[in-house]
């Protein structure tokens, strides 16, 4: 019985981010979305904690011969170790070199903003998405903007499949009592910590309003001090990362999401805080603008008076907050990990496994 093996190393990353979320979620759909006859599997690096990248429907993961730091490395000069299965997917650029291999690319970022990335990174994205766009079987974007932006970049030589994400069950329904204190109204942002968010204009911004704002997220590669940066001029709480059924309570009790994102290849939070009917500001990278589809408020990245200015009219408007809710619900009903995954199928579909 033929079996495409996923690439599940992200689920045990340090800080998974929303890579990580995007692998957790695709691997299911994989599962409950598999052509007949077709099983699906996953394998990581050589560690101890594999069990934690285990995903119902999934078999696996197996354990490669390699630890995480020597399989980047063997995969990023090219060596011709791969995991076996008839069809591999990467939901990274981590992939091996060669085979049946269908890669997802995220975004664009190492070109377009290298600045938010470190050196390191930079070299690595850049070496590895050059090779998947001329040797994989397919590539997969989430959006029509990261393929229209990954063509004046690089040479693509295999085919592009666009597939926006999904929302995950558990942030599509009320949540359990989350075990900490929220303030009766709030701004809120969700993500990764780090510069490419534009978390330090979003704290800006704060400076105008008389709301708290809390984000939901765990520190990532910077050492953003938002703390030091709010100073007492913003009544900020920071809840560090939460479970799903925690971010849906924290979603559902927001007045506003803002996502003030200087680059971005899809923009999950959009799309759930969408999803949980509340309404969205956002800036005007491309990528969120597509997902958004006219559904949030947009201002200018970069800009704090503008996002400040977004925040304060939805804030103070409780007839447009409610028009911007029904919008966003509309819109992300658009999106399901299942379509995700028929895109991932499509790839080795087209090239006649």
């Amino acid at each position: 019985m033929p079996q495409l093996v996923v690439i599940a190393e992200q689920l045990l990353a340090p800080v998974p981010g929303g890579t990580g979320r995007y692998t957790a979620e695709l691997l299911a759909a994989l599962a409950r979305t598999a052509p007949p006859g077709w099983t699906v599997g996953s394998v990581v690096s050589r560690r101890p904690d594999v069990e934690k990248a285990q995903v119902e429907g999934v078999d696996g993961p197996r354990r490669l011969l390699l630890p995480p730091r020597a399989l980047v490395a063997a995969w990023q000069a090219g060596l011709p170790y791969w995991p076996g299965g008839d069809a591999v997917h990467a939901p990274t650029p981590l992939a091996p070199p060669r085979g049946r291999v269908s890669v997802t690319v995220h975004d664009t970022v190492p070109w377009s903003h290298p600045e938010t990335l470190t050196p390191r990174g930079v070299r690595w994205h850049r070496t590895m998405i050059a090779r998947a766009a001329r040797h994989a079987t397919g590539l997969v974007v989430p959006t029509r903007a990261v393929a229209e932006e990954l063509r004046t970049r690089i040479t693509l030589r295999v085919p592009v499949h666009v597939a926006g994400h999904g929302v995950a069950g558990a942030l599509t329904r009320p949540g359990p009592p989350v075990p900490f204190a929220l303030p009766d109204r709030y701004v809120l942002a969700v993500g990764t910590l780090e510069p490419r968010k534009g978390l330090d204009v979003l704290v800006e911004a704060m400076r105008e309003l008389d709301v708290p704002l809390v984000l939901a997220g765990q520190p990532g590669w910077g050492g953003l001090d938002l703390r030091a940066r709010a100073g007492d001029g913003v009544d900020l709480r920071l809840l560090g990362r939460i479970p799903d059924e925690e971010l849906a309570e924290v979603l559902r009790r927001a007045a506003v999401v803002a996502v003030p994102s200087r680059a971005e290849g899809f923009g999950l939070p959009v799309l759930e805080a969408m999803a949980a009917g509340v309404p969205v500001v956002h800036s005007d990278a491309p990528a969120l603008v597509e997902v958004a589809g006219g559904a949030g408020r947009c201002v200018p990245r970069g800009e704090a008076k503008a996002l400040a200015d977004a925040l304060r009219e939805v804030l103070s408007s409780p007839g447009e907050a409610a028009r911007m809710a029904a919008a966003g619900r509309r819109r992300a009903a658009d999106f399901s990990w299942n379509r995700a995954a028929e895109a991932v199928w499509d790839v080795h579909r087209t090239a006649r496994l």
